[in-house]
């Protein structure tokens, strides 16, 4: 029925001061949010468009043949505080291109006017058609029309022709979307990970949920629809407070107006805010794969249908018999007891029985992971609500399967994602609520608690051959954060739980006792090795108490390295390795019977220490040898050297610029001085001016041969040994390095002054905005060295941080024997081994004043 123009009411002020003030009410109703109060802004302009409309067909003398259409978010009704407006004027082509426009600028003036974004066009049906066949978002968009004013018929038959163009094109215009999706996905990341998630463009976020409808408006695939409206609804939530809270047409949200958003949403903190909109995500993602996964089944088998279909008809090029496509979608193989293998999919068999077989859901994860197919959805709903619990502890059956599917590699992730859709982990492993989509606020982490275990548990199993026992390093890796649900050191709280879960799954007293060991001691190998002298006895000591076992130690080294690969690209590195096998090495001996080294024993010097240390005596300055490595070489193996100013390497022996050869990813750096006070402070400030991260230092004094000196004396030179790295990977040339340290060492160069404009800048742009550090926290390590005081200092890493630390150190006039540098991320984990002026450990009370001073110096905004 065609409505005219002329009879259209108007239920609001058609002005914009009008529309405004019942915006702003609506806007400011704290009773209204959500759904309602969405549906209720898109109302309300529309009684506001409707107006417009009414008034500019009389200004250009238009009565007919013209509507006005909502597409897109507005086209749903889901219009959020600060959301586009998407409107068609759709015309039937009668009327006046003049008049046309006339109307047009009626409609959009006072929209642009209000400040308000307009995605707006005019065409007939057949122009909206025809435009959507070559563009995919605009079909889309059409997808969601809805009338808002003016010739209702046009709009109905734009509706009817669009969804019939699509369902038409679905077979071409699906897998165009798909790989949009995947595109999108690559570009913005997921959400359900991202600590700054953009709520629409991310993967699992407000476009894929679009997408989703469109796909079911194909009638090709429809979504596993449980949860999904809540999940979608929730972002949308998310994204109207974020609108409010920001005053901007935001979709990604910053750390910093996450805490205002959760107060908003009525939520406890910015992390239950992140772990709503995580779960949110995951439900959209899960439900993504699996309907673009019936998409592709689908026009897999109408593809294969064609020719069979033509061959009964006698056409050419048909084929009677054989096997193959649509032929075959019947067919099951059998991979497991009740499970089979069916249209590329894991099933249940029709003889299974959940109700009666307690392991079967189990059996089913880890025959889908081992085979690489994907768990059906229909089978994992068919599990959560007829399997049968499973006893504790668990059959011996169970627990075997349960290791099956861990070791399966890369394939684990998306079974396991598939049993968590349906709440199985939960109820299989109840610890496991607690670390469900918990995130993690670091930046070094790249997914939440609970993915960066089933990560963990992909990176252990292909370390499985390293280790006698592979079932234990599996769930060890499945559990070692375990934890993080609960306050207080995870470390501490993880062996508590692991303990009762170990038990649960079954495993034996002594397993039980390994897997609590491997749980709260995962960070102790990287930590003691990163942060501790290894030269130092009690360093080894420590870490052989702990392990109390070689099969243990042999476990967490493999742990070790399989958590940091599972956090991330900056957790581990061949320096890292390096240090964590030397340091096994050193506990297994100890393991085995051997004495640990005793550090009080000199350590022997090389002969190109000792020649560096005379020429620094004879010349009265600093002398400096650097050696580059590579990743591809393995540790402790020679790379190139920096030869007259130049990095080259040893292969080629061409300029850094020309190399080709692997990128250098450190350098080791020796300095010879004559012996003077402030070295370590000042060495540490020339390297931060020249942009080299410092990973590893030591210092310490050698005696020249007395026959040196004419005076007949003993000849004291300081020797400083560094690991350094390359900022932004340019390496500076040796002899700007020299000339700056004997300029700093004189007092012609003002490092301080040059490290404060270098921190100023750096606190003017910071790395992440609105992400407020906590302060520097300085401690004694108490027991971790006999012949030293350990200070550790943890502080948010900036350039000339370890300078300050020196100078800080330096102030409380004790000497600094090595330095332990580790970095991941923005956080720095220094250790300080130190002793009194005589070369003994500090005193409990001298220790706890020279802590409190340094924390003091690196608290303050002054120079130390």
């Amino acid at each position: 029925m065609t409505e005219s123009l002329e009879t259209t009411t108007d239920t609001t002020d058609s002005g914009p001061g009008g529309y405004a003030a019942a915006r702003l009410r609506l806007l400011q109703e704290g009773s209204r949010s959500g759904p309602p109060r969405r549906s209720a802004l898109a109302e309300l302009t529309d009684q506001w468009l409707a107006a417009l409309l009414t008034g500019g067909a009389r200004t250009a003398g238009i009565d007919r043949g013209v509507a006005l259409v909502a597409v897109g978010g507005y086209g749903r009704g889901e219009l959020s505080p600060r959301s586009d407006l998407d409107v068609l004027l759709l015309h039937d082509g009668s009327a006046d291109r003049s008049a046309l426009a006339v109307l047009a600028d009626h409609v959009w003036y006072p929209v642009w006017d209000m400040g308000l974004a307009l995605d707006h066009s005019v065409r007939t049906s057949d122009e909206a058609r025809a435009t959507a066949a070559e563009d995919l978002k605009v079909q889309l968009g059409l997808l969601d029309s809805r009338h808002i004013a003016g010739d209702q018929a046009l709009t109905a038959d734009l509706r009817t022709t669009v969804l019939a163009d699509w369902r038409a094109q679905a077979p071409r215009r699906l897998p165009e979307l798909h790989a949009l999706c995947q595109e999108r996905a690559e570009r913005h990341g997921e959400l359900q990970f991202l600590l700054e998630p953009d709520l629409k463009e991310a993967r699992g976020g407000l476009r894929d949920a679009t997408a989703l409808r469109a796909i079911a408006a194909s009638w090709l695939a429809d979504a596993p629809r449980e949860g999904l409206d809540d999940a979608r609804r929730r972002l949308l939530d998310a994204r109207d407070a974020l609108h409010l809270s920001t005053g901007r047409a935001a979709d990604r949200l910053m750390l910093q107006e996450q805490d205002q958003v959760a107060a908003a949403l009525g939520l406890l903190d910015a992390d239950a805010l992140l772990r709503q909109i995580y779960e949110s995500a995951r439900i959209i993602s899960y439900a993504s794969d699996v309907t673009w996964r019936e998409v592709e089944r689908v026009l897999r088998a109408r593809s294969a249908a064609r020719p069979r279909l033509r061959g009964l008809l006698g056409g050419r090029g048909g084929r009677s018999g054989g096997r193959g496509g649509a032929a075959d979608a019947g067919e099951r193989s059998p991979l497991a007891e009740g499970v089979v293998e069916q249209d590329g999919e894991v099933v249940l068999a029709r003889t299974a029985r959940p109700d009666r077989d307690p392991v079967l859901t189990l059996r089913a994860a880890a025959a889908a992971a081992q085979a690489g197919l994907p768990l059906s959805p229909h089978a994992v709903r068919r599990l959560s609500t007829a399997a049968r619990p499973l006893p504790v502890p668990w059959p011996p059956e169970a627990r075997e399967q349960l290791i099956t599917l861990l070791g399966a590699g890369e394939s684990t992730v998306g079974v396991w994602e598939a049993l968590e859709a349906e709440g199985l982990i939960t109820r299989l492993l109840p610890d496991w609520e607690r670390v469900r989509c918990r995130p993690q606020r670091n930046a070094v982490h790249r997914w939440t608690v609970d993915r960066h275990l089933v990560e963990t548990a992909v990176r252990a199993s292909a370390l499985s051959r390293r280790v006698g026992r592979p079932d234990l390093l599996l769930v060890a890796a499945l559990l070692h954060d375990i934890g993080k649900g609960w306050p207080g050191d995870h470390s501490v709280a993880g062996e508590t739980i692991a303990r009762d879960v170990a038990a649960r799954i079954g495993f034996d007293r002594a397993d039980v006792a390994v897997l609590a060991t491997l749980v709260r001691h995962h960070l102790l190998l990287v930590e003691t090795a990163t942060r501790r002298d290894l030269d130092d006895p009690a360093t080894v000591r420590s870490v052989a108490e702990a392990v109390r076992g070689a099969t243990t130690l042999e476990l967490l080294h493999a742990l070790t390295e399989a958590d940091a690969l599972a956090t991330g690209p900056a957790a581990w590195s061949a320096w890292r390795g390096s240090l964590v096998a030397d340091l096994v090495k050193r506990v297994a001996a100890v393991l085995a019977g051997e004495p640990a080294d005793d550090w009080s024993t000199p350590q022997q010097t090389t002969a190109e220490q000792e020649r560096l240390a005379i020429e620094a005596w004879r010349t009265g300055g600093p002398v400096l040898a650097l050696h580059a490595r590579s990743e591809a070489l393995a540790p402790g193996e020679a790379g190139g050297l920096l030869t007259d100013g130049l990095l080259t390497t040893a292969a080629e022996g061409l300029p850094e610029d020309e190399a080709t050869g692997p990128e250098p990813i450190g350098v080791e750096l020796l300095i010879a001085v004559p012996d003077q006070p402030g070295v370590l402070h000042t060495a540490a400030g020339v390297l931060a001016l020249h942009r080299l991260t410092v990973r590893a230092a030591d210092l310490r004094a050698l005696e020249l041969p007395s026959e040196l000196d004419a005076a007949g004396a003993a000849a004291g030179v300081l020797l400083l040994s560094w690991r350094v790295a390359a900022e932004y990977g340019s390496l500076p040339q040796a002899a700007r390095l020299r000339n700056d340290l004997l300029r700093a060492l004189d007092g012609s160069l003002d490092i301080v002054a040059r490290l404060a404009e270098r921190e100023a800048a750096y606190r003017k742009y910071p790395r992440r905005r609105g992400a407020h550090a906590p302060p520097p926290r300085v401690t004694v390590a108490p027991g971790s060295s006999q012949l030293a005081t350990v200070i550790e200092v943890r502080a948010q890493d900036a350039p000339g941080l370890l300078h300050r630390i020196g100078r800080a150190l330096e102030h409380t006039g004790v000497a600094v024997r090595s330095a332990h540098v580790s970095t991941l991320g923005a956080n720095a984990v220094d250790a300080f081994y130190v002793t009194d002026s005589s070369g003994a450990p500090l005193k409990p009370m001298h220790a706890a004043e020279v802590a409190q001073k340094v924390e003091r110096a690196l608290t303050s905004p002054s120079d130390t």
